[in-house]
């Protein structure tokens, strides 16, 4: 007799896994295993097979892990296979399928549910939605079943006591880069949108504005304590190095604990949370933030709007460059020096020549060689220290230079 929820044996957690069956078909032919593309007829038939084998009586989770596994190791090949806006939608589907299988055979073996939020959170990162995005609303149930870490589960008391008292040191005495006032970036309070359209958006002109965040919820819940807490067992991609541009830079894969624990607390050695999936990673970050008014004034949906997190220490460096779109960039915590350059000015600021950073200038633009690049003491700047609660608007590709001054949370938006 199969035992409750369709698990073979007994049940570690039938109530948990009733809760996760209930996010899918209710029955096998429901699951219909559409792809936006072609595949190997060998892959259709394993994704076949491990359907079958999810809503067997009973669920033979063994089995179910084995061909999620070997369908993930499959289409890695093929996500790695080429440059990213080249690989087929498909496969990367057929990956969130491997995760999914993957994960839901830990679920109904009643393993340890850390793996299984990993697996959900790479195929957040690497694969694409199926199933109405099944792998976003599995991994919020699975994470509410996770103990929530206390702030210094990733470091000692002591050592988060410091590390909050030096923060306070910084934030009283760490002196920002002196901003002369003909330089500065201008200041606006909630202005109109007709006001903010004809002086800075038609013009492309950046500004400062105040006041329009202080109804989001994240100015008063936001801290590491609370990332800790809310997201620590989360998978993320981390940025390692103090600027993209050095040659030491490289990427890694981490829980968001172990990179506070690491980069934030212990400060080890440079590294930067930088990335737009996280407020689709964790819906409770989400609905912390609100998309700027200002946005509607642009041509395309909220659908199109791209929203990027930046959370890191003191010290991390986006070199000078441009970007595609129009951006609001909203400080959370922490502050953020920042310098701004007309794109007209771009032949005084000596882009690279490869293609792959030709929105990137070579200057740096704190400590300028003006014996190699002579033309930078041309270059008409404006600069401003972004404060808590400040958002800058950058025109579409106008050049921008941050550095954060403290431990900082950052959230732009992109648009068109």
């Amino acid at each position: 007799m199969a035992a409750p929820g369709g698990v073979q044996g007994p049940v570690a957690n039938p109530a948990l896994w009733a809760e996760v069956r209930a996010l899918l078909p209710a029955a096998e032919e429901g699951m219909t295993l559409a792809l936006s593309g072609e595949v190997e007829d060998g892959i259709l038939q394993l994704l076949r097979r491990a359907r079958g084998l999810l809503y067997a009586q009973p669920c033979e989770a063994a089995a179910l892990g084995r061909l999620g596994e070997i369908l993930r190791d499959y289409s890695w090949e093929r996500l790695n296979a080429g440059p990213w806006r080249e690989i087929s939608k498909a496969w990367r589907q057929v990956y969130t399928y491997g995760c999914l299988f993957a994960a839901l055979a830990e679920v109904a073996a009643g393993r340890p549910l850390a793996p299984a939020v990993r697996l959900c959170d790479m195929g957040l990162l690497m694969g694409a939605s199926v199933l109405d995005n099944v792998l976003a609303r599995l991994v919020r149930v699975l994470q509410a079943q996770l103990p929530r870490a206390e702030p210094w589960a990733h470091g000692s008391v002591k050592q988060l006591q410091e590390q909050r008292l030096l923060q306070k040191v910084r934030i009283a005495s760490a002196p920002a880069p002196l901003v002369q006032p003909e330089d500065a970036v201008p200041h606006l309070r909630c202005p109109s949108l007709e006001r903010f359209r004809e002086n800075y958006l038609i013009p492309g002109k950046p500004v400062v504005l105040e006041g329009i965040t202080d109804h989001w919820p994240c100015m008063k819940k936001w801290s590491v304590d609370y990332f800790c807490q809310v997201a620590g067992c989360r998978t993320v991609p981390v940025e390692l190095g103090s600027r993209y541009t050095d040659e030491e830079w490289s990427q890694k894969l981490m829980t968001v604990g172990d990179f506070i624990s690491e980069y934030i607390v212990n400060e080890n050695s440079i590294g930067y949370l930088a990335q737009h999936q996280l407020f689709d990673q964790i819906p409770e970050l989400k609905e912390d933030i609100r998309i700027p008014d200002y946005c509607c004034l642009g041509e395309g949906e909220d659908d199109d709007i791209t929203i990027n997190a930046w959370f890191g220490p003191a010290g991390t460096v986006s070199p000078l460059h441009q970007d595609p779109q129009q951006n609001f960039l909203a400080q959370v915590f922490g502050r953020k020096y920042i310098c701004l350059c007309p794109p007209q000015e771009s032949e005084n600021l000596y882009p690279h020549e490869s293609q792959i950073l030709h929105n990137t200038s070579q200057v740096d633009v704190e400590d300028p060689d003006l014996v190699k690049f002579p033309n930078f003491r041309k270059a008409a700047l404006q600069s401003c220290v972004l404060m808590p609660g400040q958002v800058l608007f950058i025109p579409v590709q106008y050049w921008h230079y941050v550095r954060s001054l403290d431990i900082s949370f950052s959230v732009s938006f992109w648009w068109s």
